[in-house]
């Protein structure tokens, strides 16, 4: 009997095995043979035989069936899948369909992904038949590759593998727009490719999903009704589907086709004549159950029998009937006087209302009534000694599941009834829990009872591995439940509770449950066990766990877990100790004291449970353990300070804390660490004279640990490097004074601190001082100017300044009446002027000046009378520079910057005018300062020249100037040039004044002459002044022509007058006359100075023919093959260049070799030229002649070879 197997999501109703074929109304004849079926066997459907191969998911599928498969899903095994029809697309399209709740959550998380999709497949429609694309693309601007995109039907299924005749998958690649699109275009859709597809994409870490549903539609016809039976069918041999089964009755809705009533067939005459190949086929289609017991009866049938001599005729090979059915054996005599019995498994059968025995003549018959499946076997029939034998076989109408199991849900040790109904009383059906068949027997926890058509599963003492999917079969249909098997609800009513114990005292766990149940309990994942010192109570649904004396041992984590129950009660207990610090070894102030340098380890015992964390810190630093010069070391029972190298910034208080659960201990530690004093600062040297000086400092941050006894004080030359001190008592205070100096000489000191450890390290150098004496007052102090609001000072520098130089002045003012001196300057003044700001009107101030240098200020210089701050009207005044007091030249193109001071108080205002007309300042700029004003023209044009006025005024006060600016350019040429006369070898010429000359006058002129032959002009007379000349010592014989230039200050004229006419210098006497000659006849017939000669030319390489010819006027030449003219041949190119003639054959073979000619014509005459080429095949004519071999070598070589293997040619 085949195993179930699952339903299709979108079934209606799931398939079961065929039927076995109907139990025949009435029996023809008493004696019919049991192989003949009846003729309405077809209808119902043979049962199919058990299966060798794998289960279909659709149902069950014959064995090694070579036709094509059914399109309601039925999936060919292994062996068939070659007999699927080409591209068409597998029956797994029809399973997978996600639930809608699963298939929202997936979506749901697909859209917090990243978005890759620009453009998404979108459900559709189609009919039966006609085909339908779907269409996704993605956007590659920030993809370095192609994504990864795959295509799936329901949940799982990958379509890739499934391309083929109805699936193809197509990219593209938009180069312009980075569009990837991907197609998935389904050919000729059939019903079971409905359901929903999903599109997947990948890149790197983004993805991005959408799902999308297809609708395959009915193209044409009607919904007819859905037999059960008829969807079993197998149909007849003469139908396209032969031999197939046809479960799309339960699937789909499409028209069933007519049955046509089918001979019967003997299906022991089939196994006979057919090959063992065929078998397993014919059970399957003629619904044989039992086949290897069938195959050893046909083999036992087809021994040679010998001739009976008691039975004229024996039993037939085999009987069939159906149960309930009745059969009829016959047997005829050769004699009938012989006893006849007769024998069911070799026991003797006695008449009965179900054996009935009659006599006939020479015929014994022996009729079963009402037969059953115990009927089921072998039969024969003794005559004297011998005996024939024969099989009966009772087919069983299919069994029907008439009610369903109902899925089930039980609680651990309860007894669990699964009932179903059958069509039959005391139907063969069989159990299975997820797919195994359930075999009860004595010791198995499984029970099946049968009631009439009731058959009921009973499962005692039920377990959670009892929860599975539990399935009935019959021999016509199947059921299947799920079993649910949990626990009974555990409810805790009293948790385990953490605990934290003190040392020795008493630990107690309780909880209670809501069932009295057993448990275990454990420690750290270990079972616990009862001890004098740990007790285990349990008393109702009550359970303790009690430790008398809690000691350090116990702590851990407790679970208490009841029996049965995955459920667990945790519990954590903590033994607990207040931390204590043991500074029994310290003194009374718990003081250490270490010397710098040395290494200090200090250990402190400390106690506590847990072990306590022990911190060192030190002005609310922590000392952090690791490998640092300042570390702390713990250890369970005790903590360590370590100072490596110590020094005198680790001198302080160092405090301890200790902290665990059970408290915190603190205490302090001062440590003291002794060492020399820090060097003191730098000193400062106050004072300075002559030969001494006065310095001063200040004790050292740090005296090491121990009072400052006195100081060393040392002095060196500032380009010296030897120190020498100056007192060997110790000085008491912080004040010296160095003397015995060289004036004029720049020294340095420096301080030692001493204190009872030592000597410090020496103090910084002082700033270099230089004993020096004050320089003498400034000189000559006196009023610059003043305003409203300033007074400027002016100054002379001091008469003595001395050794120590100037540094700068300090100006001090006090107003009148006080006697309070106001710096006038924040830093010194290196300037003999300054200005005082900030004073208020009208207001009487005293002024004095100081010199500044090393030494210090000097006497202070004063202003012997008061200043009154008022400023004083000065009336302009304009500083015409000397060279601007005449006319200012400039060229056109050049740049004019005119500087012009003034004077005036206050500021005065500034009008610049250019001939009377005020000055356009978008050609001109003007900048005007406190003293002077600035006229500026970048590129001087000739409009620039011109009368510039400038008018200074200071309130009433006006003072005005005046500059002339010209701008001048080169001068146009004279007017008119004219030859006046013309006498032997002299020429007298005139011209008139340029139009133009330049802005300026005209200084000269320049006088060139040109011979008519040549016009090659030469200069006769420069820096001429007058406007005529004479121009003497000319060639006679010769034409002449002049030209005149004008000239000014910037040069010559850009262009010259020319004179209109020559003139000639006439020769006196005979008159030349010019000898009259032909003209040269260059005409000349064709000539070639350059012959061709004969050419060898390698196959497949260019060739060239060369010659040169001459001629007047030039020939046309034109290039001949054999005689034949070469015109608009590709493979030749012909050139032609000052007289050479060149022809190239491009690539030539051996046929283009014979004789070329070149052929020049002109009106004079025609001449030729030949020459032959030839041309060698191959690399070796070409390797041969690089190497030097002469060509009729070669030529004789290569004819050898192409008449000993003319093939290779």
């Amino acid at each position: 009997m085949p195993e179930p197997t699952k339903k299709e999501e979108n079934e209606v109703l799931a398939p079961a095995p065929a039927p076995p074929p109907e139990e025949p109304n009435k029996e023809k004849e008493a004696g019919t043979a049991p192989a003949k079926e009846p003729s309405k066997e077809k209808e119902a459907g043979p049962a199919p035989a058990k299966e060798p191969s794998k289960e279909k998911e659709a149902g069950p599928a014959p064995a090694k069936e070579p036709n094509k498969e059914k399109e309601a899903g039925t999936s060919p095994g292994k062996d068939e899948e070659d007999a699927s029809p080409p591209g068409a697309l597998p029956p797994e399209w029809s399973i997978g369909e996600p639930p809608a709740g699963e298939e929202q959550d997936k979506q749901n998380a697909n859209s917090q992904l990243s978005t890759l999709f620009v453009e998404k497949p979108q459900g559709g429609a189609v009919k039966v038949g006609e085909n339908i694309t779907f269409i996704a693309k993605v956007k590659a601007e920030d993809l370095l590759r192609k994504p990864t995109v795959k295509w799936f039907k329901g949940k799982w299924m990958d379509l890739a593998s499934k391309a083929g005749k109805h699936l193809q998958l197509k990219e593209t690649f938009e180069r312009h727009s980075r569009v990837y699109t991907f197609e998935m275009q389904i050919i000729k859709a059939k019903e079971n490719y409905a359901g929903n597809y999903r599109c997947e994409v990948t890149y790197k870490d983004k993805f991005d999903s959408c799902s999308f549903d297809l609708e395959v539609h009915e193209s044409t016809g009607t919904t007819p009704n859905i037999d059960i039976r008829s969807a079993f069918k197998r149909s007849g041999e003469g139908q396209d589907d032969a031999g197939e089964l046809d479960f799309s009755g339960l699937l789909k809705r499409r028209e069933v086709k007519p049955q046509e009533e089918q001979p019967e067939v003997d299906v022991w005459e089939l196994l006979k004549n057919a090959k063992p190949s065929e078998y397993e086929k014919i059970a399957f289609q003629y619904g044989i159950t039992d086949l290897r017991g069938m195959l050893r009866r046909l083999k036992r049938m087809r021994r040679v029998e010998k001739k009976s001599a008691a039975f004229a005729r024996i039993l037939d090979p085999a009987y069939q009937v159906d149960k309930g059915g009745r059969v009829r054996f016959v047997v005829e005599l050769a004699d009938p006087k012989l006893e006849v019995k007769w024998y069911k498994n070799g026991q003797e059968i006695r008449p009965s209302t179900k054996y009935i025995f009659e006599h006939k003549g020479c015929e014994r018959i022996m009729f079963i009534n009402n037969c059953v499946l115990t009927d089921d076997s072998e039969y024969y029939v003794t005559a004297g000694d011998e005996k024939c034998s024969t099989e009966l076989f009772v087919r069983e109408p299919p069994v029907m599941v008439t009610k369903q199991l109902e899925d089930t849900k039980a609680y651990c040790g309860e007894r669990v009834e699964l009932e179903c109904e059958v069509s039959e009383d005391d139907a063969n059906v069989k159990w299975f829990k997820n797919g195994e068949e359930i075999v009860p027997g004595p010791k198995s926890r499984y029970h099946i009872r049968v009631e009439g058509k009731k058959h009921i599963l009973v499962i005692d003492g039920a377990t959670k591995a009892d929860t599975a999917e539990y399935s009935v079969m019959t021999t016509g249909g199947q059921s299947s439940a799920k079993l649910s098997v949990d626990l009974k609800p555990l409810k805790i009513l009293t948790p385990l509770t953490d605990q934290t114990v003190n040392l020795g005292k008493e630990i107690c766990l309780k909880c209670e449950v809501s069932e009295n149940i057993t448990g275990k309990w454990t420690k750290n994942g270990l079972p616990v066990q009862e001890t004098d010192h740990l007790k285990i109570v349990h008393k109702g649904r009550i359970h303790k766990l009690v430790i008398a004396n809690a000691l350090v041992e116990d702590e851990g984590d407790y679970v208490f877990t009841p029996d049965a129950y995955s459920v667990t009660l945790p519990a954590k207990v903590h033994v607990i100790d207040p931390p204590k610090i043991n500074l029994d070894g310290l003194g009374a102030d718990n003081t250490v004291t270490v010397i710098a340098g040395n290494k200090l380890r200090l250990e402190i015992p400390i106690s506590g449970e847990p072990p306590p964390k022990a911190i060192w810190s030190r002005a609310d630093k922590a000392i952090m353990e690791g490998s640092g010069r300042i570390r702390a070391e713990n250890y369970p029972d005790s903590t360590t300070l370590v100072i490596d190298i110590a020094e005198k910034d680790d001198s302080g208080v160092y405090h301890i804390n200790l902290k665990n659960e059970a408290g915190e201990a603190h205490a302090s530690i001062n440590i003291k660490v002794v060492d020399i004093p820090d060097p003191p600062v730098a000193p400062n040297v106050t004072d300075v004279g002559d030969d001494w000086c006065i310095m001063t400092w200040e004790p050292p941050l740090y005296d090491g640990g121990s009072p400052i006894l006195g100081y060393f004080i040392e002095r060196k030359k500032k380009q010296s490097s030897r120190w020498m001190r100056l007192n060997f008592d110790l000085c008491k205070e912080t004040t010296f004074e160095p003397k015995k100096m060289i004036e004029g000489v720049a020294y340095e000191v420096r301080i030692f601190a001493v204190n009872a450890v030592g000597i410090s390290k020496p103090s910084m150098p002082s700033k270099p001082f230089v004993p020096l004496a004050v320089t003498s007052p400034p000189t000559l102090l006196t009023v610059d100017s003043v305003t409203d609001t300033t007074v400027t000072m002016k100054w002379r520098p001091p008469d003595q300044i001395g050794a120590a130089g100037l540094d700068g002045y300090v100006l001090e003012y006090c107003f009148e009446g006080t006697d309070d001196w106001i710096v006038a300057n924040t830093e010194l003044i290196e300037k003999t002027k300054f200005t005082i700001t900030g004073l208020p009107t009208d207001s009487r101030i005293f002024v004095r000046v100081k010199a500044v240098n090393a030494a210090g200020a000097s006497e202070p210089k004063y202003y012997s009378q008061p200043i009154l701050v008022k400023e004083i009207i000065e009336p302009p005044k304009i500083r015409i520079p000397r060279h601007l007091k005449q006319t200012y030249i400039r060229r056109v193109g050049e740049a004019i910057n005119l500087v012009i001071p003034f004077q005036g108080k206050p500021r005065p205002e500034l009008i610049w005018t250019k001939d009377g007309a005020p000055i356009d300042k978008n050609q001109i700029n003007i900048r005007n300062s406190e003293t002077d004003t600035i006229i500026f023209i970048r590129k001087a044009e000739r409009s620039h020249s011109g009368k510039y006025d400038l008018q200074v005024k200071v309130e009433k006060f006006v003072e005005t100037a005046s500059i002339d600016i010209r701008v001048i350019d080169r001068p146009g040429p004279p007017q008119l040039v004219k030859i006046d006369d013309v006498w032997g070898e002299n020429v007298a010429l005139s011209w008139t004044p340029p139009r133009d000359n330049g802005n300026t006058a005209i200084t000269g002129y320049t006088i060139q002459k040109a011979d008519k032959k040549s016009m090659e002009w030469f200069t006769v007379i420069e820096h001429y002044h007058r406007t005529n000349a004479t121009i003497t010592e000319l060639v006679i014989g010769n034409e002449y022509y002049f030209r005149v230039f004008a000239e000014n200050m910037c040069g010559l004229s850009e262009d010259a007058t020319m004179t209109k006419e020559s003139a000639v210098i006439a020769k006196d006497g005979k008159i030349y006359k010019n000898p009259v000659y032909e003209d040269f006849d260059f005409s000349e017939a064709p000539m070639f100075t350059q012959p061709l000669v004969n050419t060898y030319a390698v196959a497949g390489y260019n060739a060239t023919l060369n010659c040169s010819v001459r001629g007047n006027p030039k020939p046309k030449i034109t290039w001949m093959k054999n005689k034949v003219a070469i015109i608009d041949d590709p493979r030749y190119r012909m050139f032609s260049n000052q007289g050479v003639c060149t022809l190239e054959i491009r690539k030539p073979s051996p046929y283009d070799g014979g004789t070329y000619c070149c052929k020049a014509v002109n009106d004079l005459g025609t001449v030729e030229i030949e020459c032959k080429l030839e041309v060698k095949g191959g690399l070796s004519f070409c390797r041969l002649l690089l190497q030097g071999v002469p060509p009729n070598i070669i030529d004789s070589y290569l004819r050898d070879l192409h008449s000993s293997s003319p093939e290779e040619y």
